[in-house]
């Protein structure tokens, strides 16, 4: 359990460290492409890999969407009244959140808005996940995220922005193997556009993902 534990904590501080790494590069694109070789490496090499243990061997790496510059957006965040929820997820998960506030941006030509969540587990952290036109054909049917900071996924900004750059929308845990719950984009962070950046839906090259819409119990990813 021990040797567990400490391989989970390794795995959280290369996250947080490759991160750091992508808001201190001045170019998005080499970044993404820096985040993309650390993702494979990982999923491919490392204990705490979401990938089925049997599936590592013959892993190829992700797969995404070409890098597209306009897909990387500047939000502004706006206060909302606070409101307590839970988030479905998978496996019948429920993870309780608080919607502390809206990211608006213009987006393919026409302004858009995402709920902020706020997880409401010790220390917290806020929690963006995005489902779109291409759920569930062309990208995982469950959604993906673009920020859960409590898992070092942090695109930066400052008191009154975040950055959002959809190039790096990655699929939760649980669209790799069962074994893993997640909460999922729940309605109000569903936008009807095909947002075409990021992770696609056959994120795993020879194992079998699961493309349907039940929700992630492990909230490490």
């Amino acid at each position: 359990m021990s040797a567990e534990l400490l391989d989970l904590l390794d795995w959280k501080r290369r996250v947080f460290e490759l991160y750091a790494e992508v808001r201190a590069d001045d170019e998005p694109e080499r970044a993404w492409a820096r985040w993309r070789g650390v993702r494979d490496e990982l999923f491919r090499t490392h204990p705490q890999s979401p990938l089925p243990a049997d599936a590592r061997a013959e892993f190829d790496g992700l797969d995404y969407f070409p890098y597209d510059p306009a897909a990387r957006v500047v939000a502004r965040v706006e206060p909302r009244e606070p409101e307590a929820l839970e988030i479905p997820g998978s496996a019948g998960s429920l993870v309780r959140f608080t919607r502390f506030a809206a990211a608006r941006f213009e987006l393919g030509g026409e302004p858009r808005e995402l709920q902020l969540y706020w997880l409401d587990g010790y220390g917290g952290g806020v929690f963006l996940p995005v489902a779109d036109a291409t759920s569930g054909s062309e990208t995982y049917g469950a959604g993906r995220y673009v920020l859960d900071t409590v898992k070092g996924a942090d695109l930066g900004g400052d008191g009154e922005t975040l950055v959002l750059d959809f190039n790096f929308a990655y699929n939760p845990s649980c669209s790799y193997d069962a074994r893993w719950a997640c909460p999922l984009a729940p309605p109000a962070n569903r936008l009807p556009l095909a947002i075409r950046a990021g992770e696609r839906h056959r994120a795993a090259r020879g194992t079998t993902p699961r493309a349907d819409d039940h929700p992630e119990r492990d909230m490490s990813r």
